[in-house]
């Protein structure tokens, strides 16, 4: 049977994604991508076609078959054909719960259906590297991929606090992350100042810290996590300045120890977002590296022996393509060690010093 991945969406999360499988797909195992774009646009034609010329296929809607053709676009196969003939849907658009309810859950042929952040219920958040044994390949036909600053938290916790026997040492953490206003291929939403955001749960703050216990939730962990949150007016990434109290001993050796340990955390000396974010424009992939999170060493502090202090930044949304391009191969292929030796030719990607 052909192994077809079929991504809904060309966004910032969506586009790069169909250049990676498309790039890829020998080394990972895939027959076929395509993707589905819902508005036919002249501003978006050059970037269509490039997707097209390097093995992506177009779907699009039955109705929108003739204006996208009259755009000069091959289309492939209408929305309904490509979404039941793939082996998995990976769906970046904000309405993915919706398309859950409306379609997916009634299709047979795809072996696995996965959504973004923002669609929480969705299936089981997942994380790469931090609930990988959580994953259940009976049960979880339907999972989402956590956001982009969720992956960085809980990459962040579980460095520093998991122990060998399975436990956390970890007391209490608190997180302020400060997102860019909108990304660098977005022309709305700008702020012109900084917007603060607002304490809407009682337990945990802002979804971020919600998010993170969710994800833990599924290792049978209850986190005591709290976060806030406010939108910069910067287009560069996303950064958080985290407290994390242990119930143990620490020093600012043993942090960067473990940091180091993990092959999906990268270091910098760097405190300044823009150099970070250039660094992802001249040696990443569509501009973003994939590591989890970066820390900034200078800015790591240990107080009274337990409680941990910095700052770090969220490398756009390449932690997020790095675990729904895991995702879709333990789906396609239920095997671990199978999937890390698929995904190796975007290793590279994964920064351990930036």
């Amino acid at each position: 049977m052909s192994r077809i991945v079929h991504v809904v969406g060309t966004g910032t999360i969506g586009e790069p994604l169909i250049g990676l499988f498309t790039d890829f797909a020998g080394p990972m195992g895939i027959d076929e991508v395509t993707f589905h774009k819902r508005t036919p646009l002249v501003t978006d034609r050059s970037r269509l076609t490039h997707l097209q010329s390097r093995g992506a296929k177009l779907a699009v809607s039955e109705e929108r078959v003739a204006d996208f053709e009259g755009l000069g676009h091959t289309v492939s196969y209408t929305e309904e054909e490509a979404v039941a003939r793939a082996s998995v849907v990976i769906d970046c658009t904000p309405a993915g719960n919706r398309h859950k309810e409306q379609t997916y859950e009634d299709l047979d042929g795809p072996v696995g259906f996965l959504a973004q952040g923002s669609e929480s219920g969705f299936g089981l958040p997942y994380a790469r590297g931090v609930n990988d044994e959580a994953l259940d390949y009976e049960r979880d036909r339907f999972v989402q991929i956590v956001s982009c600053n969720t992956h960085n938290i809980t990459t962040l916790v579980k460095t520093l606090c998991a122990e060998e026997d399975g436990s956390y040492s970890l007391d209490h953490a608190n997180f302020v992350c400060m997102r860019r206003a909108n990304d660098i291929t977005q022309s709305d939403k700008f702020v012109p100042s900084p917007n603060v955001g607002r304490h809407e749960d009682e337990e945990f703050g802002t979804h971020h810290a919600r998010d993170a216990h969710r994800l833990f939730a599924t290792l049978d962990l209850d986190l005591d996590l709290y976060s806030s949150a406010v939108k910069l007016n910067t287009q560069y990434m996303h950064s958080i300045w985290f407290k994390l109290r242990m119930t143990r001993d620490t020093s600012v050796d043993d942090v960067i120890g473990r940091l180091r340990s993990n092959p999906r955390v990268a270091l910098t000396e760097k405190r300044d977002a823009n150099l970070i974010f250039s660094f992802g424009r001249d040696h990443g992939y569509y501009g973003r590296i994939l590591s989890q999170t970066v820390v900034s060493i200078p800015t790591l502090s240990v107080r009274r022996s337990r409680e941990v202090y910095g700052f770090c930044f969220t490398p756009q949304d390449g932690n997020s393509l790095l675990s729904s391009i895991a995702a879709t191969l333990w789906r396609i292929e239920p095997d671990w060690q199978t999937v890390h030796e698929r995904i190796q030719p975007i290793a590279r990607w994964l920064y351990r010093e930036v």
